[in-house]
């Protein structure tokens, strides 16, 4: 069976990784072009790009997918099957083009969570479990028949880096599971509707902007806490503080916290620390503990690195 494989980031790398070490027929893939990146603007390729090359694999870097110069080299590659891991949407003249379709793996129980950042939104919700999903690609974003489903426990003090990292090999072993089961004829697809019953909250989730992750000082312990381990490392949660004895606010991203239950008679958003070790916020049932900050302009540091730093 003739594969092109389409992805861009690290995400997607152990996926392509575990059909080529496992000798399938990979004829191409598929990447978003290069790009500048950074305060030098130098030129980054993708994740993806970077394994293809050392694979020497075919590759091609579209700007447009209707593009009919891509179209016909995409064609010449008469590829029976392509797999698209965190990818781009694709329109139906591509993913309808191989004679087995085009399926898509997906960091979700889908139909929960469907968009961008899955992992991120399942964890900003508190969810005790996630999972990855193949499915065939149709005109609804992730919204076509489901070939398979494993699910993954998701503990309290996983943030969306370690999740991210168990599903990436989840999903890698998924693919190749996929794979086989279309080579040997036994895929049965399942619609999406099999899966919604009544009184089930669908959950989206859609991408993530800077004004996505501030953190609201409303909020509950849980909710934020949630939050932060749910951005953290990447983007990563911030937010706007008054330190005591500091006419300045300091906005600092948060990586890792700690919850305290507690009843107190202090305002929204004050901070309680000793200047030196710890410094915690007081919410409306108790206090989020800062760990992990990152100031601006500075490395992530330590909480009791930052108050150091701070004359009180």
């Amino acid at each position: 069976m003739r594969i092109v494989f389409m992805g861009t980031p690290e995400f997607a790398v152990e996926s392509l990784k575990i059909l080529v070490e496992n000798k399938y027929d990979v004829v191409g893939v598929i990447t978003m072009p290069d790009k500048p990146a950074g305060r030098g603007h130098q030129v980054q390729v993708s994740s993806v790009k970077r394994y293809a090359l050392e694979q020497n694999l075919r590759i091609l870097q579209p700007e447009r997918l209707k593009d009919e110069t891509f179209l016909k080299e995409l064609r010449n590659l008469n590829a029976d099957l392509q797999i698209v891991v965190a990818f781009r949407m694709l329109p139906e003249v591509v993913w309808n083009m191989p004679r087995f379709g085009t399926f898509n793996l997906h960091a979700s129980l889908l139909p929960q969570y469907r968009g961008a950042a899955p992992i991120n939104w399942a964890i900003i919700n508190g969810e005790k479990e996630t999972g990855a999903t193949t499915f065939f690609l149709t005109h609804e974003i992730d919204t076509g028949k489901i070939i398979l489903q494993e699910k993954m426990a998701i503990s309290e003090i996983d943030n969306a880096g370690i999740v991210h990292d168990r599903l990436m090999e989840m999903g890698a072993k998924l693919v190749k599971k996929t794979v086989d089961m279309l080579i040997e004829g036994k895929t049965y697809a399942v619609d999406q509707a099999q899966f919604i019953h009544s009184g089930l909250e669908l959950k989206a989730a859609p991408k993530i902007f800077k004004e996505t992750c501030q953190i609201d000082l409303s909020w509950n312990v849980e909710r934020i806490y949630n939050f932060v381990r749910g951005l953290s490392p990447y983007p990563a949660a911030w937010v706007e503080l008054q330190f005591p004895n500091h006419s300045d606010k300091i906005v600092l991203k948060v990586f890792d916290t700690e919850k305290e239950f507690e009843k107190h008679s202090l305002a929204l958003g004050t901070i309680v620390t000793d200047g030196k070790k710890f410094a915690k916020i007081a919410l409306t049932d108790g206090f989020i503990q800062l760990k992990s900050i990152q100031a601006p302009g500075k490395k992530r540091m330590e909480i009791g690195e930052l108050l150091r730093g701070i004359r009180f």
